[in-house]
């Protein structure tokens, strides 16, 4: 099965080699694959380093100006020729064995979509991103919570910067919505495919190390990609995030009071799968709340 990996770049010429080298380093021997190095209009010396690339499986594309994170993702996702793909941020560093997992993991699923895995803060080996988790206000944040054992967890969605999906898929998906403007494209392609019925996981024995949010202007469009996020995906919001306001609400209620709350009881340990009224109403109002905050910014 052929792989492409595909690597977007906006200056940051030093990371952006180190992770080629690491990348190149730990591929199996035997994998045919290809990879594609975009460039999103650097201005830096990438573009003089790249034309001194010279290896077959290494391919390179330049955009006429800076398109963006999605934009970019689904120009170089449109000229692969692997029947997987791989995302890859340029300001990741692989380890040895990161890549087998996530293959393995998505063979094994019945109906795969986006496959991530476990993501170190490079700055202090801190466990960054293990998935995806929503929070007591419906709002996506990086999961950092292990299984005590298993080979990978589901997850609502997983991180951009090490992805992989079936070409297919993310073709019949329409891959990144370019509404969105670097943040949030990804957490809406993995709802998108959690709503066709298809799971999102995370393989926890692929593990590498990430200069977080390195990419410059990474977060000057968090609230309106927020913004418009939570205006598509409120209702799944609002489910989702409602096992945190159960969390919560447990952690702030005396012990003795605990016996009082049988829904919420009930729910978190499994045995009840359709979240307590109350949870559902407590999410919607704190999404309301930060809806009717941004919508006087940017409605």
């Amino acid at each position: 099965m052929r792989v492409s990996f595909i690597i977007p770049l906006y200056n940051c010429l030093p990371l952006s080699q180190a992770m080629l080298t690491s990348l190149q380093a730990t591929l199996p021997a035997d994998l045919n694959h290809e990879i594609i190095l975009i460039d999103d209009g650097s201005t830096d010396s990438t573009r003089e380093w790249l034309a001194t690339l010279n290896h077959p499986a290494l391919r390179v594309l330049l955009n006429d100006r800076n398109l963006g994170y999605a934009a970019t993702n689904n120009r170089a996702a449109a000229s692969a020729n692997g029947e997987l793909l791989v995302l890859l941020n340029n300001d990741l560093v692989l380890t040895p064995g990161w890549l087998e997992p996530m293959l393995a993991l998505h063979a094994a699923l019945p109906k795969p979509c986006a496959i991530g895995n476990v993501q170190l803060n490079i700055a202090n080996d801190a466990i960054d991103h293990a998935g995806i988790t929503i929070t007591v206000k419906g709002k996506p944040e990086h999961d950092v919570t292990l299984p005590r054992s298993s080979d990978f967890k589901t997850s609502p969605a997983v991180t951009g910067a090490c992805l992989l999906i079936a070409r297919d898929l993310w073709q019949q998906l329409g891959g990144f919505d370019e509404q969105f403007h670097n943040g949030a494209e990804d957490i809406d392609l993995c709802f998108r495919a959690r709503r066709a019925g298809y799971t999102n996981a995370v393989a926890l024995h692929s593990v590498i190390r990430h200069h977080v949010s390195a990419s410059p202007g990474r977060k000057e469009n968090d609230e309106h990609n927020s913004y418009l996020f939570t205006l598509r995906w409120e209702k799944e919001l609002i489910e989702l995030g409602a096992r945190a306001w159960c969390k919560h609400h447990v952690r702030h209620t005396p012990y003795r009071e605990l016996l009082s709350l049988p829904a919420i009881l009930l729910f978190l340990s499994g045995l009840r799968h359709t979240p307590p009224a109350a949870a559902l109403h407590g999410v919607k109002r704190n999404i309301e709340h930060s809806l009717g905050i941004w919508s006087k910014r940017f409605g």
